[in-house]
């Protein structure tokens, strides 16, 4: 498989931003990128100076590495959001805000995107009460999502649940914890995104 196997400590000091891809670990004082923030390799602490097609490509690796993507799925993502309605910045963030693996993990269900991948791709949650084991599923406004009754005595996620309060929940969302279900209550505005991105950077290296 094309995943990336190797350190994701690695990825978010190369993108000089915490990107939460170990979960707890990422808010302790164990956390990579507060001990060294710098990039990885011999030459990571030297200067670096990007030209703007460098700046371009930075901003879409971060992303698509924040959201646990590869490059054909990014880039599927970006043409669906060209063709809407909108700003296609705008538009790509709110379609890989809708996707189930994401919502699980804005929810508080798991620790990480990655962690909310993999207890989506083994059927744990429903939507709609309807067993969704996909991770790039798009989760339409009102849907519910609800962790399976036979899945709730898995100690990570009660874990993970316990740790809602100190992460919190965005407003978009509605989590109702002791029923092991959540909603899609609105459609984030683009202010409520609140993760350092510059997605035109992202539109403007795509139209190349």
């Amino acid at each position: 498989m094309a995943r990336y196997n190797q350190s994701v400590c690695r990825l978010c000091r190369r993108e000089n931003l915490k990107l939460y891809l170990k979960g707890e670990r990422c808010y302790s004082d164990k956390c990579a990128i507060d001990r060294r923030s710098y990039p990885p390799g011999q030459h990571g602490q030297g200067r670096v100076k990007f030209s703007n097609y460098g700046l371009q490509l930075r901003e879409k690796q971060r992303v698509k590495r924040m959201y646990g993507l590869l490059e054909k799925q990014f880039r599927n993502f970006f043409e669906r959001a060209e063709k809407m309605k909108g700003i296609t910045g705008t538009n790509l963030l709110l379609l890989l805000e809708r996707r189930l693996d994401n919502l699980v993990y804005r929810l508080g269900f798991a620790n990480s995107r990655s962690e909310a991948r993999q207890l989506v791709r083994h059927s744990h949650f429903l939507v709609d009460r309807k067993k969704v084991s996909i991770p790039s599923y798009l989760v339409k406004v009102g849907g519910v999502i609800e962790l399976r009754e036979k899945s709730r005595k898995i100690a990570r996620i009660g874990e993970a649940l316990e740790g809602v309060a100190r992460r919190g929940i965005p407003s978009w969302l509605e989590l109702e914890k002791d029923q092991f279900r959540g909603r899609l209550v609105s459609l984030p505005a683009r202010e409520d995104l609140t993760m350092p991105i510059k997605e035109q950077l992202i539109v403007e290296l795509y139209s190349k």
